[in-house]
Formats: C-alpha cells, sequence, structure tokens
C-alpha cells in the first residue's frame, strides 16, 4: 500500500467520519446545538475539500495508485452516507431521500466492482451527470447541517432541502444512466 500526502488526505477523511457523527452525540451542557451543527458542517467542508486536493495532487505529482483509487470513493461514501444518517436522525432530512442516495451508491458500486471484474469498468467510468450530482450533495449537506440562518438571512435548511431534492433526482437519473450502459453486458 503506498503512502503519500494524497492517500493520507484521504485517510483523514476517513476520520472525519466518526467525529462527524460524533459531535451530535456530545452531551448538550459540552456544546450548543447551534456548535454542534457549525463544527459538523465545518467538518464536512474540510472533508468536501479534501477530495477535491487529493484527486488533484495525485494526478498532478503523478501518484495515482489502485489503492488510492479504491479508497477514495468509499471516503467519500462514508461521509456522505455518515452525514446523511445524522441528518435523518435530526429530522432534517426525510428518509427516503438518504435511502435512495444511499442505496443508489452502493448500487452503483457493486455494479462498478462487477463490471470491473469483467473488463468493462470503462462502461460505468464517472459522468458529468454524477459530478453535478456530487457537487449538489456536497453543497446541500453542509447547509443542512448547518441548518440556522447564514448572514441573519440565508435560509439554509430550506436551500440544503432544495438541493438534496435536486440531488436525489440526479441521483436516480445517474443510477439509470449507468444502469443503461450496464444492461447490454448484462445479456
Amino acid at each position: 500500500m503506498p503512502f503519500n500526502l494524497p492517500i493520507f488526505l484521504t485517510w483523514l477523511r476517513v476520520a472525519l467520519v466518526p467525529l462527524l457523527v460524533g459531535i451530535f452525540y456530545l452531551p448538550e451542557n459540552w456544546i450548543s446545538s447551534y456548535a454542534q451543527s457549525l463544527t459538523a458542517a465545518l467538518i464536512f467542508i474540510v472533508a468536501a475539500i479534501t477530495d477535491w486536493i487529493d484527486g488533484y495532487l495525485a494526478r498532478k505529482w503523478n501518484q495515482t495508485s489502485a489503492f488510492g483509487a479504491f479508497l477514495d470513493p468509499v471516503a467519500d461514501k462514508l461521509i456522505v452516507a455518515g452525514s446523511l444518517l445524522v441528518l435523518v436522525q435530526l429530522g432534517r432530512v426525510d428518509a427516503i431521500l438518504g435511502f435512495i442516495i444511499i442505496g443508489r451508491e452502493i448500487a452503483i458500486s457493486a455494479l462498478r466492482e462487477w463490471m470491473a471484474k469483467i473488463g468493462e469498468s470503462r462502461s460505468v467510468a464517472v459522468s458529468s451527470l454524477g459530478k453535478v450530482k456530487t457537487i449538489a450533495q456536497m453543497v446541500a449537506i453542509p447547509m443542512l447541517l448547518f441548518h440556522n440562518k447564514l448572514f441573519y438571512f440565508i435560509d439554509t435548511g430550506y436551500i440544503g432541502t432544495y438541493l438534496l431534492v435536486i440531488a436525489a433526482i440526479l441521483t436516480v437519473v445517474s443510477m439509470l444512466y449507468y444502469l443503461r450502459k450496464a444492461l447490454p453486458l448484462m445479456r
């Protein structure tokens, strides 16, 4: 297993997951609900930034590896799934939205693994639709984690919910896109 700065940043993202989830389990007399929400949103933002940085550095420094290519999407799915589960528990996200997004990630990961085994991983490479879905999620989730007024007038809960609904719709559309690409190979 290679170890370099991009892989370190990916491991950091994995380590941030229990921190993000755990912040909501601290006793109320230790941290206010506002501080919990702000801290969780900032942790998620740091994770999202490290996701971009580790990919950029790995390509720029020619430090891409099979292990990094495996770990990066796992870290992404863990931070998104952990955040969505917390948001469902807090009542900030409907369970159906969380299920759609997490369920799609599991299904597409399994599809990609199967396609790689039959030598057709190019058929289910990340599409531009998948990237737009990811951007919508990465903006919606910290807004929903914060779930307060930003600058006293921006309702992050409302905007985050709207963006997460868009992300869920794009999630279904992109899943159908990947399944359509894989269907001829399933026969």
